[in-house]
């Protein structure tokens, strides 16, 4: 497949709006892109047009980005760009879209702090409905005063020990 891969550097110019779908969340926003250059003879930096994109981002990304982007803060986006053609009342408009691959702040007129998304299985911190479940597994039952951890294994090579991991 033959996409046209962009990257922007511009502003938020819209909220992002967040919808949950049957295939996944989506997230859409405007993104303003402003180019900037040196006029010599005023020697003063000067705006040129400035474009508008439609930034869609599906999933995971959405998610992170309505609940990381605010209206003018700087951004990049990465992305496969879509341009449409449509008739209005007889008049011939076209809109850029760009479907969104990876989205960031924009760290030379700012700084950011990053928090890492953990996803977790919800079965696994939730505790089991049934009571009776519960004494068979090996979740300690917080209602148990003298409940403090799992029982030991009976034979160590049934259930090896688990082994620690460092991430940085």
């Amino acid at each position: 497949m033959n996409d046209t891969l962009v990257t922007l550097v511009g502003n938020a110019a819209t909220r992002v709006e967040y919808r949950d779908s049957a295939t996944g969340g989506v997230a859409r926003f405007r993104l303003a892109v402003t180019p900037r250059r040196y006029d010599r003879q005023t020697a003063a930096w000067v705006d040129g047009h400035s474009s508008f994109y439609t930034v869609w981002a599906w999933r995971t990304l959405g998610l992170n980005l309505a609940s990381s982007v605010a209206v003018g803060e700087p951004l990049v986006v990465h992305g496969r760009l879509r341009v449409r053609d449509e008739d209005q009342d007889g008049h011939r408009r076209f809109s850029a879209d760009v479907e969104a691959i990876a989205v960031g702040h924009d760290l030379t007129r700012g700084t950011s702090v990053f928090r890492r998304v953990v996803k977790a299985d919800p079965a696994l911190t939730a505790p089991p409905k049934d009571p009776a479940a519960r004494a068979g597994s090996d979740v300690p039952d917080s209602t148990d005063p003298g409940s403090v951890g799992p029982p030991p294994p009976a034979d160590p090579s049934v259930n090896p020990p688990a082994v620690a991991v460092s991430v940085p």
